[in-house]
């Protein structure tokens, strides 16, 4: 027979600890959302109505729950990680921020304002308006 999934007994220090996270209502909503899985859990609720209730699976709340009974309130709380390796080094990043803040060198074209007639950004006449029809 498969056995009940509930969160261990808790102290009365982590019970006031969730119960703070719960009415508080700000920062991590995660870490709100699964303080009410605990308390909800310890006040005897099945997995499958605390599921319903905080609109998730039944087997994210026994990660929840099996995540308290290991770490305490502390697991409440998300960890973001992970991401792509940086693929500049250290000195190839400050190189990169010295060339993209330095002053263009002198004499190139780049660097001359467009003119104001240049064809993009010519008026519009009768005359320019037939030749390009």
């Amino acid at each position: 027979m498969v056995q009940r999934v509930q969160v261990r007994p808790i102290s009365d220090e982590e019970g006031n600890r969730l119960l703070r996270i719960v009415r508080r209502g700000t920062g991590s909503v995660v870490t709100w959302r699964r303080a009410q899985m605990v308390l909800l859990s310890a006040q005897g609720m099945p997995v499958a109505k605390i599921a319903e209730v905080t609109f998730t699976s039944p087997d994210r709340v026994r990660d929840v729950l099996h995540n308290f009974d290991a770490d305490g309130v502390d697991s409440l709380a998300p960890r973001y990680a992970g991401g792509r390796p940086p693929k500049f080094s250290l000195p190839q990043r400050v190189r990169i921020k010295q060339i993209a803040l330095s002053r263009p060198a002198t004499g190139s074209s780049r660097s001359s304002p467009r003119c104001a007639t240049s064809p993009s950004t010519a008026p519009i006449t009768p005359t320019t308006a037939s030749r390009a029809g």
